[in-house]
């Protein structure tokens, strides 16, 4: 298994540090979320140590998902949650505040006033021309990698 001994989620997985689990298994481990944005707030986290979802094994990153898809089913029949927010954020400029990939199982309830982090009323749509401008930048980056 790939570790960082310095990193929390590496330590919390391998059992040396504090946590509230939900699910584990060889590949994962979800957890609660110490400063929860709800109550239920829950991360999954892979084993296996990649600061960010580049360098996330692909195979892991499919076991990741499939994982947050069977705690979001708890989230729903445990806690009664009327949606589920998934979110994992990438870089310190979205947010990641510790650098191990991990998803955000964020349990919803209607009226919650949470929001999206998406308004899709506060945004305006692109013209094509330009959205054609960065769907080649992305696709010219592709092809190198």
């Amino acid at each position: 298994m790939v570790r960082d001994e310095n990193c929390i989620f590496c330590n919390i997985a391998a059992g040396e540090a504090p946590s509230s689990k939900v699910f584990e298994d060889d590949v994962c481990v979800a957890f609660l979320d110490v400063a929860p944005i709800r109550p239920g707030h829950t991360l999954v986290v892979p084993k296996d140590h990649a600061p960010n979802l580049a360098e996330l094994d692909p195979g892991i990153g499919c076991h990741l998902f499939r994982t947050g898809q069977k705690v979001a089913a708890a989230l729903y029949g445990g806690l009664g949650c009327d949606g589920v927010s998934v979110f994992l954020a990438d870089g310190a400029a979205a947010g990641q505040d510790v650098f191990h990939s991990h998803l955000h199982l964020l349990p919803r309830y209607e009226g919650d006033g949470l929001g999206s982090a998406f308004r899709a009323d506060e945004v305006e749509m692109m013209p094509r021309e330009e959205l054609d401008e960065v769907a080649e930048k992305i696709k010219s980056s592709l092809q190198k990698a």
